[in-house]
């Protein structure tokens, strides 16, 4: 039975990576939808063709900080998804977990929550986790008539999104700083021609990161042997 016959049948769908099968949220869900498993390259959880859920427990959240994985991780799903969200999954306590400053933990759900957009749920166990991604699916797929696409559906670029996308290329410029510049700036043509010391008056923007900055935009293009 491929995805839209199950649909059209009433089943609900969920998709999950295949490293989430060893979990109780898999054996859980197998006993409520269809639930499929596959190598999925954005999200841990696909629960319609607008919707995505990356599911980490407490632990696996703050070494995400650490390790940096978890706003590659956000950033591929806002870019896939319209509707992305962020699952943390247990009863420990955040801030006394690991050895981390409540401030810099503060900082990051600041920045998912109003950089990113993505809405943070939080869930006390894995069949708290399960249930919420199920009816989520199902008001998806059944209430609102959301169909599942294993791929996902881009969604449609806006000219804010293709400055933001040129201006994070600029080293050391995150999603955050980017957003930043543009701000200040107004366009990224006048970021462009900024000089260190107009870049400078950004907040975050040191000495350092406006040197590479012009570096870049200034360097004669090289040619490789190969070319």
């Amino acid at each position: 039975m491929d995805s839209q016959t199950a649909f059209d049948s009433g089943n609900i769908i969920i998709y999950a990576d295949i490293r989430e099968s060893d979990t109780k949220v898999v054996s859980i869900l197998k006993k409520k939808c269809d639930l499929r498993e596959k190598q999925l390259h954005v999200a841990d959880f696909l629960l319609s063709k607008r919707v995505a859920a990356e599911r980490k427990t407490v632990s696996d959240f703050l070494q995400s900080m650490i390790d940096r994985r978890l706003f590659s991780q956000l950033s591929a799903m806002k870019e896939t998804f319209s509707h992305p969200l962020l699952i943390i999954e247990g009863e420990e306590d955040i801030y006394k977990l690991r050895n981390i400053h409540e401030n810099a933990i503060n900082g990051v759900l600041a920045s998912i929550a109003i950089d990113y957009g993505i809405p943070i749920l939080w869930t006390k166990n894995q069949l708290e986790t399960a249930n919420i991604l199920f009816s989520i699916a199902k008001r998806e797929q059944t209430d609102l008539k959301k169909n599942i696409a294993i791929r996902g559906m881009k969604k449609k670029k806006s000219i804010n999104d293709y400055q933001m996308y040129l201006i994070s290329g600029l080293p050391g410029i995150n999603t955050m700083l980017a957003k930043n510049l543009l701000k200040y700036f107004g366009t990224p043509e006048n970021i462009f021609t900024a000089s260190e010391t107009e870049l400078q008056k950004v907040e975050k923007i040191g000495p350092e990161k406006a040197r590479r900055i012009r570096k870049v935009l200034t360097k004669r293009y090289e040619k490789s042997i190969l070319e």
